[in-house]
């Protein structure tokens, strides 16, 4: 049995991809490819997580998150797509950084299913966005309460990725830049569904929808039908060219109203996750989705 892990990171996808995966049940089931809805494992994983960070669930202990999380008898492919799976979002930012905690997670995850092929989706946000974001996020959350002494410039992907490879060598990791997430998003789908790219499924313009205006994605749509793209790279530039034109402002740009957070200061901090991004595109062990 293959397991897919999508785990985020947070503020970087909001159930979307799993929502769309979920629209593909009727593609997907008679593959052997089982989508469980979140609500019936965004607890239970993480909690039976923590127990396993020194060994191997037994197999009556598999068998219990089986029978909690699935209704269909076997599955050949089983995904599981939510951000608590990588920590809650108070722990996202500490005095050691961004998710201290990720390799031990990652490692008790695999411990869940230790004979399974196990696959690990992530993405990256830049701090600078992301900061504010989690503050949005979590219930009566101050910038203080989020970043309490932390240097905004610690707040490093580089150091994560590596933590979490060596925690778990020969991990199957796949990582992009949430960033890019409307260029690349069906080939999202079809890597966390496990198929190939000329794969039919239903979902792909699901997160241009929510950041385009009506016309616009009309526009883009029947733009695509009379010019079908012959790549992948064609259909990104096709999309970037409509978004340039038709995306809503107020859905791709985020004010970044930190306090004593200058334009010098987001600028730093953008470049060093633009660094940190090329560094971890180059590493040995990570699948990278770039869309250029």
């Amino acid at each position: 049995m293959q397991i897919v892990y999508h785990l985020g990171a947070h503020c970087t996808d909001e159930d979307r991809l799993v929502r769309s995966l979920l629209k593909n049940r009727g593609i997907l089931n008679p593959q052997g490819i089982v989508i469980p809805p979140p609500r019936l494992y965004r607890q239970i994983l993480p909690k039976m997580a923590q127990t396993l960070k020194d060994g191997p669930a037994e197999a009556e202990t598999q068998k219990i998150i089986l029978d909690a999380v699935m209704e269909e008898d076997e599955a050949k492919r089983l995904i599981f797509s939510h951000d608590f799976l990588i920590g809650y979002p108070r722990g996202a930012i500490s005095e050691h950084g961004l998710y201290r905690g990720a390799p031990q997670r990652v490692v008790a995850l695999s411990n869940l299913f230790p004979d399974a092929e196990t696959e690990f989706h992530l993405a990256l946000r830049n701090p600078a966005t992301l900061i504010p974001a989690l503050i949005a996020r979590i219930p009566d959350a101050s910038y203080q309460s989020v970043m309490g002494d932390t240097n905004p410039m610690d707040l490093r992907w580089v150091p994560v990725i590596r933590r979490i490879l060596a925690a778990l060598p020969g991990i199957d990791l796949t990582v992009w830049c949430n960033e890019d997430t409307p260029l690349i998003w069906p080939e999202l789908l079809r890597n966390l569904a496990g198929l190939g790219h000329e794969s039919e499924m239903e979902g792909d313009y699901d997160l241009l929808a929510a950041i385009m205006s009506e016309a616009g994605l009309s526009r883009l749509q029947a733009f695509m039908q009379s010019h079908p793209p012959r790549s992948r790279s064609q259909r990104r530039r096709n999309v970037a060219a409509f978004l340039d034109k038709f995306a809503l402002t107020d859905e791709i740009e985020m004010e970044i109203p930190l306090p004593g957070w200058t334009d010098d200061l987001v600028a730093a901090v953008t470049a060093t996750y633009e660094a940190d991004v090329a560094e971890i595109k180059a590493m040995a062990g990570v699948d990278f989705i770039d869309p250029s």
